[in-house]
């Protein structure tokens, strides 16, 4: 069932961890919102132009992890696994204030992040959520990636994986937001090639990488103790991504997507083209009172390539 009003956390909650990327530790205090309010992420360590909002035309770069900047340089980066945390749990409002650039990684998934907001209150506000309806099909080919939507009443991920690894190999799967069972989705951890660490590190990146934070896969085996948590783990955690990088649209969406080879930078591209094709959605409430035809800001942003 959609829920017809907004929604916002009754009171703070918060959390620390190490970033998977950076290797700070960071601190998180994410803070009941307005209505209409959105997402917001405030770095508190800074005093002037702080923050960030959570929106697709805030993506500044998308290698491996999403990575949102303001006008003045602010970033905060992997942001994805929280905001998808935000979205099962039906938020729509919230700052989220951190002392870092980088969200902490905890365990890989979004399972810590709903474990803390599982035991919160939510609090529904006075205007009706606005859900994004897809009315016509859309789709985006980069190479042999594509992601595609279609008209739906619900939101759905139809998502292939295939990676040349006899572990990983070929997977696929379908979700359904509202109404299956999403504990293998949001219990679903990061992953990389053990051959993949140490290109990783010489950009910079996975400073903050272990086996309590990530599944990683050496040939045929996985090195961490207890293996896999279920057995399509990972397009599942690929699965959870997309869902957090399309809460950057700012709306519920409501249609099916199909993505086959996706990640970050496909998502963040197909959002821009999405919101450009007027014709193929509509900002409406429940029971398709249609509020208006809109679109967010698509000014000029740099993008990584990278994903």
């Amino acid at each position: 069932m959609l829920e017809t009003y907004q929604i916002t956390l009754e009171q703070p909650v918060k959390f620390k961890g190490i970033g998977l990327h950076t290797g700070k530790n960071s601190k998180v205090k994410i803070i009941p919102g307005k209505s209409d309010q959105g997402i917001v992420f405030k770095r508190v360590d800074l005093k002037n132009n702080n923050e960030v909002k959570a929106t697709y035309d805030q993506v500044s770069s998308a290698k491996l992890c999403t990575t949102l900047e303001n006008e003045h340089g602010v970033k905060v980066s992997t942001v994805e696994h929280l905001l998808a945390s935000l979205y099962i749990c039906g938020i729509d409002n919230a700052i989220i204030e951190i002392d870092s650039e980088e969200i902490p990684i905890m365990d890989g998934s979004a399972k810590e992040f709903l474990d803390i907001l599982k035991n919160v209150q939510l609090k529904k506000l006075e205007k009706k959520r606005k859900y994004l309806k897809i009315s016509e099909p859309i789709e985006l080919v980069d190479g042999d990636r594509n992601i595609s939507i279609e008209p739906n009443n619900t939101f759905e991920v139809d998502f292939k994986l295939k990676y040349n690894n006899k572990i990983i190999g070929q997977q696929k799967n379908l979700v359904n937001f509202q109404t299956d069972n999403l504990v293998d989705i949001y219990e679903s951890r990061t992953f990389c090639l053990f051959d993949d660490i140490e290109k990783i590190k010489k950009l910079g990146l996975a400073k903050g990488g272990s086996l309590d934070n990530a599944i990683v896969v050496d040939k045929d085996k996985i090195l961490n103790k207890g293996g896999l948590r279920n057995r399509n783990e990972f397009v599942n955690h690929k699965i959870l991504d997309l869902a957090g990088d399309f809460m950057l649209s700012g709306f519920r969406v409501l249609g099916k997507v199909s993505c086959n080879q996706g990640g970050h930078q496909l998502t963040n591209m197909f959002l821009r083209k999405l919101f450009l094709s007027e014709s193929a959605f509509s900002i409406s409430e429940i029971k398709d009172i249609i509020i208006s035809k809109k679109r967010l800001s698509t000014h000029q942003i740099k993008l990584a390539v990278n994903a």
